[in-house]
């Protein structure tokens, strides 16, 4: 009985491991993380997130419903965080480390910061993994669709003049987000 036991304890811990390699270095190298950065005097942003390919798929509407919470990336929940309070619209997110969701729509898209960090992307249900009594900020921005296509998922943070943007590329969508630093 003793020596089952065992067998069956090393065959559970055997069974764990495959199952966490695959959830942590298989399923990453199909969306490898990548990291965007932003610095401004002592403005510093940076968004840690992963990057799908689109691979032939219908990306806005189907592969990512509409509507939806989309944890805005692959993988883990996408983690914004910056060093000083930043602006959008007339709302104002503190300095500090949030995960961030958005909740794509055919002409606008919900960008919606949270306080919860850490937690891997969706729950077992497949729907994100994400707490919207932990959410402290969210905003409107528009939707355009694009001639250009963008084969892997990209955030990026650009400076315009006087104002940032947080910008989301995918597919044949590009969506802009303007702020500034407190």
């Amino acid at each position: 009985m003793k020596k089952l036991l065992i067998i069956l304890g090393v065959l559970l811990a055997i069974v764990l491991g495959v199952l966490l390699y695959m959830r942590l270095v298989y399923t990453k190298s199909f969306s490898p993380a990548d990291k965007a950065t932003f610095s401004n005097g002592d403005l510093e942003i940076s968004v840690l997130y992963n990057r799908p390919y689109k691979k032939g798929r219908v990306i806005f509407g189907e592969l990512v419903p509409y509507n939806k919470v989309w944890r805005t990336g692959a993988n883990e929940a996408t983690v914004f965080e910056t060093s000083q309070d930043l602006v959008f619209g007339d709302k104002v997110l503190k300095a500090g480390k949030y995960s961030l969701f958005t909740i794509p729509e055919e002409q606008s898209w919900t960008v919606l910061f949270n306080t919860e960090t850490g937690q891997w992307g969706v729950n077992f249900n497949g729907e994100a993994n994400h707490n919207p009594a932990k959410d402290v900020l969210s905003i409107q921005a528009l939707s355009v669709q694009q001639e250009k296509e963008f084969e892997q998922f990209t955030i990026s943070i650009e400076r315009w003049g006087e104002d940032m943007q947080l910008i989301f590329m995918w597919d044949k969508t590009l969506v802009s987000v303007p702020f500034t630093a407190k």
